[in-house]
C-alpha cells in the first residue's frame, strides 16, 4: 500500500487540553507517523503519514479531538509523505 501525507490545522480551544499527547496516543494506536505541535496564534498542526485508510481514521478522530476541546475549524490538505515510523510532539 502507498504512503499519503497530510497537513492538519486545527483551531478552536486547542491548546492546554492535552490536545498533542492526546494526537500522539491517537497515531501511535493506528501506527501514523508525523507529528503535531502548537502554533503561535492558538491552533495546532500536524502532519500525518501513513496508509491511506489509518491516516484518514485519525483525521476523523482529530475532528473531535480530546474530552475538553473545541474544535471550531479544521483545515486539511495534500502533503508529501515524510520518512519515518515514529509520531512526535514537537515543541
Amino acid at each position: 500500500m502507498a504512503r499519503i501525507g497530510r497537513h492538519v490545522r486545527i483551531f478552536g480551544r486547542v491548546q492546554g487540553v492535552f490536545f498533542r499527547g492526546w494526537t500522539q496516543q491517537q497515531a501511535d494506536d493506528l501506527g501514523v507517523a508525523g507529528w503535531v505541535r502548537n502554533c503561535p496564534d492558538g491552533s495546532v498542526e500536524a502532519h500525518l503519514a501513513g496508509e491511506e485508510a489509518v491516516v484518514q481514521q485519525l483525521i476523523e478522530r482529530l475532528r473531535d479531538g480530546p474530552p475538553s476541546a473545541i474544535v471550531d475549524r479544521f483545515d486539511v490538505a495534500e502533503a508529501e509523505p515524510q520518512a519515518g515510523e515514529e509520531f512526535e510532539v514537537r515543541h
